[in-house]
């Protein structure tokens, strides 16, 4: 009778030890969802090449953290806010999710912090360029990692500016992105001794720019600032260049991926000053990275696809410090962790949740400059991490103590 009440004991024991265990696993399983537009006017920025740069990190971490296979969750947020926080929401309430990379589209990402910060899940906005993210919408649960407006305001607007281009004329996205990309180059403008004449907003996904330029023209500025991204760069450099209007006035693309000069090609982008957070071919580090990449995408990287390889690399090794998921632990490490990769050089998250790290104002070459597809850059410039994105002390966010 002892032997069996000690044998259901020890039963109930390992039961119990099992339970615990499988409970452990699924609270340190690590699930990391990817919300960007898959399909839109942003698609080439990171979208589905995007998820191979975050299955390219995981194969380099080892396929496994915490000794579980890693999962990757996917989403199409189709550029709705509402449709991005949504589906975050229902991923960590019902798939797990320990991480959440939010792709293009500013708007979709400050609804998707919002998202994060009640359900207390580490959210890197990389695609996104709103630097109102570590400002005053900061979240202890936020991290922006690339760049944002003030890094591009701070690199091509005021290079454009000491080159002479003083009289400005805005076409800008109409959105948060677009509204927070003018405001800064405008503000830089206006400090410089220059002028912004006018602007006007377009709808994301605008495919005939034909009467936003005749504004543009008839406003006798010098320089045609594009506060807008992917596919509608696209699309206004090639209808600036169709009318003739570059003739007259200096195009200010404020941000510009390498893909919009693969599309637009160099006879038109030719010429163009911009800022980047990373260029493929700037050393052996970043060509080996881009080289495995066009082995599977047969694309060279944008910098966020980059960046993405980076935040997913930088996460995974902050769970394998902490031996856990667990959201505050993790975010802890982040903050304290340099970050040395093929992306960036001693980068460091401040506590504003903003990556600091270089970055570089580059110009397009020409046809006859470029050695072939994809060598589309020289570097005039590189900007140190303050001088980019402003100093700590500055900052809007409300979790930076003064």
């Amino acid at each position: 009778m002892k032997s069996l009440k000690r044998t259901l004991m020890l039963a109930g024991v390992l039961s119990a030890s099992l339970a615990a265990s499988a409970a452990w696993a699924a609270d340190n399983k690590v699930v990391i969802g990817d919300i960007d537009d898959m399909s839109g006017p942003y698609a080439d920025v990171i979208g589905p090449h995007g998820v191979e740069a975050i299955k390219m990190a995981i194969a380099d971490f080892g396929g496994k953290a915490l000794g579980q296979p890693i999962t990757v969750l996917t989403f199409d947020h189709q550029n709705k806010p509402a449709l991005g926080a949504q589906k975050l929401r229902e991923w960590a309430d019902t798939d797990g999710l320990t991480m959440e990379l939010g792709g293009s589209n500013s708007g979709v990402s400050l609804a998707m912090s919002a998202a994060a910060k009640e359900k207390k899940i580490p959210f890197i906005a990389i695609g996104a360029a709103a630097a109102s993210l570590t400002g005053k919408d900061c979240t202890p649960y936020t991290i922006h990692y690339g760049y944002d407006t003030t890094a591009l305001a701070n690199g091509t607007a005021k290079t454009i500016l000491d080159e002479g281009g003083k009289s400005w004329f805005f076409l800008t996205a109409d959105y948060a992105f677009g509204t927070q990309l003018e405001n800064g180059a405008a503000k830089v403008v206006k400090e410089g001794g220059g002028k912004v004449v006018g602007d006007v907003r377009v709808p994301l996904g605008t495919s005939d720019f034909a009467s936003y330029l005749l504004q543009a023209q008839g406003s006798g500025a010098k320089v045609l600032g594009l506060a807008n991204a992917g596919a509608d760069t696209q699309n206004s450099l090639k209808a600036a260049a169709e009318f003739g209007l570059t003739k007259t006035m200096r195009p200010a693309a404020l941000l510009v991926f390498l893909t919009d000069v693969h599309a637009v090609g160099l006879q038109t982008a030719q010429g163009l000053v911009l800022t980047t957070a990373w260029y493929w071919n700037m050393n052996d580090k970043t060509r080996a990275f881009a080289n495995r990449f066009f082995a599977k995408t047969k694309n060279m990287p944008t910098f966020s696809q980059a960046a993405y390889y980076s935040a997913t690399l930088a996460y995974l090794n902050a769970v394998k410090a902490v031996g856990s998921t667990d959201a505050d632990k993790v975010l802890a490490q982040l903050h304290k962790t340099k970050i040395n990769d093929m992306f960036v050089t001693n980068g460091w998250i401040r506590p504003d949740g903003l990556l600091e790290h270089d970055m570089y104002i580059v110009q397009v070459k020409t046809p006859a400059e470029s050695k072939g597809d994809w060598d589309y850059y020289k570097i005039l410039k590189t900007m140190k991490g303050d001088e980019a994105f402003g100093k700590l002390a500055d900052s809007a966010c409300p979790l930076v103590k003064k």
